[in-house]
């Protein structure tokens, strides 16, 4: 689980990049905003991963899965 609330890109998706280095067959991502959960999806994505969303109250839930 990555907790990225509270932090501005570039942040969350370095956060999450660290993560992906070890190669998980899923990686669950808390971010705030939009645009974090924009790059974090892009860059998963192209990291070889499926992303779904969810919004939970003003947080959104990013499952990321090989």
């Amino acid at each position: 689980m990555v907790d990225a609330r509270g932090y501005s890109c570039p942040m969350p998706v370095v956060m999450v990049q660290k993560e992906v280095k070890k190669n998980p067959d899923s990686l669950e991502v808390l971010v705030d905003n939009r645009t974090a959960v924009e790059n974090v999806s892009r860059f998963a994505r192209n990291s070889g991963y499926e992303v779904s969303v969810a919004e939970e109250g003003g947080d959104f839930k990013l499952t990321l899965k090989k």
